[in-house]
């Protein structure tokens, strides 16, 4: 028992880190400040949806798939970083990442970019394959399940936190996290090259 416990928490640390459930709340609120309540919940159980089935793919044939089509965790890593540079450049210019306005595009922010590659992008993915050469696979999976069950609880508090706040607040603490964004976004492109040139 003691080691089931120890692997779960050598697993669950990685992945808990790399997912950042905290700091991906004030970005789900930025997305979907336009939104209603009813709007948020959807989004937040489509990016759950979202960052599970990837999360489940990559492990089941993540391996091959990169193998097939010659693409590395790097390469990921710079193709995230790029969409997530021009949402919040959108955002920080124009006040809007998306249009919610349009409903094709508002039902598809729960898969990109929170599903993908803002909850389970290439940091996520690369602790995966790193964790399941570790650890048995169920302990991997158990783990990872057990964060996204954190970052769903959380998403689900942001009617709350938009009621405490206000529009007017969300809206100025949005800005600042997108431009925080567009740094992180800087920091995944830039790695992603280094490590190629490397």
């Amino acid at each position: 028992m003691a080691d089931i416990i120890r692997e779960l928490a050598l697993t669950f640390v990685p992945l808990f880190v790399s997912l950042d459930p905290v700091g991906n709340l004030p970005i789900f609120l930025a997305f979907t400040q336009e939104g209603t309540a009813r709007h948020r919940k959807k989004t937040a159980n489509l990016a759950i949806l979202t960052g599970l089935g990837v999360g489940l793919l990559f492990v089941a044939v993540g391996k091959a798939i990169f193998s097939l089509l010659a693409i590395e965790v790097t390469d990921f890593l710079v193709a995230g970083g790029i969409i997530l540079l021009v949402l919040a450049i959108r955002y920080l210019i124009t006040g809007k990442s998306l249009d919610i306005g349009d409903v094709s595009v508002s039902e598809t922010i729960g898969v990109v970019p929170l599903g993908t590659p803002l909850m389970v992008g290439p940091a996520v993915l690369a602790a995966l394959l790193l964790l399941m050469g570790q650890h048995h696979v169920a302990i991997v999976l158990f783990s990872f399940i057990l964060n996204l069950a954190i970052q769903w609880a959380l998403f689900r508090q942001a009617n709350r936190i938009v009621a405490f706040l206000g529009r007017t607040g969300v809206s100025a603490i949005s800005k600042v996290i997108m431009l925080l964004l567009a740094a992180i976004a800087v920091k995944m492109i830039r790695e992603g090259i280094l490590t190629v040139l490397g």
